[in-house]
């Protein structure tokens, strides 16, 4: 059974915490960080994810989509974050990154957009504890699948197997109850969720939907 991360991007920001408590049986709460720069979009920061942390019992998944995310992922460990996930196009320290993270005392996710290569990040895999591929342009909500994703998903699922690894992989971009089987069963152990969630009158039974879809 899959593993579903509901992304706050897609919750109503006026009453985020209300959605938030409206959600049950997600595994993990996906906090997309965007800082304008290294995409053209400005989301959530520290003081969301520390607020977050102290009021709820979910585990935090903090997806830093910023420019040099070394020089902050120190804080974000520390505002309440389980999980943060660093680009491997955001900066040229990405093991730097990955390590500060971990020594943060967080587990570490390194994450790949859909124009790169997962040669980029092969040498990594060894260190991180999930590996997020992006299934759309990051940046925005609600935006379409990209097939092409699926046959990333294969051939990073068939690397973890070959190299006997163990860190999970996420998918994040138009994920909905049409095509969660198939990244499922594609080697995805977490999905992430927005408007799929959100954009429905029963979050929990959206969850709940994705997680019935493979059993």
């Amino acid at each position: 059974m899959i593993k579903v991360a509901p992304s706050i991007l897609s919750a109503d920001p006026a009453n985020l915490m209300k959605d938030v408590e409206q959600v049950q049986g997600a595994d993990y709460l996906h906090v997309d960080v965007m800082d304008g720069s290294f995409v053209p979009n400005l989301s959530f920061g520290l003081n969301t994810v520390k607020g977050l942390a102290q009021d709820c019992d979910i585990k935090l998944d903090v997806h830093l989509m910023i420019q040099n995310p070394e020089n902050y992922v120190e804080q974000f460990a520390q505002a309440g974050a389980s999980i943060i996930g660093v680009h491997v196009e955001s900066t040229q320290h990405i093991a730097r990154a990955i390590q500060l993270i971990k020594q943060a005392g967080a587990q570490a996710e390194v994450v790949v957009n859909p124009g790169t290569p997962l040669t980029e990040l092969e040498e990594l895999l060894p260190e991180v504890d999930q590996v997020l591929i992006m299934s759309v342009n990051p940046g925005f909500g609600g935006q379409k699948f990209l097939e092409s994703s699926i046959s990333k998903v294969k051939r990073l699922s068939a690397l973890r197997q070959a190299r006997g690894l163990e860190f999970d992989i996420e998918i994040d971009g138009g994920i909905s109850d049409q095509n969660v089987k198939q990244v499922y069963d594609a080697g995805v152990d977490v999905a992430v969720a927005g408007s799929y969630i959100f954009n429905a009158p029963d979050y929990t039974k959206q969850v709940q939907t994705l997680k019935d879809l493979t059993k």
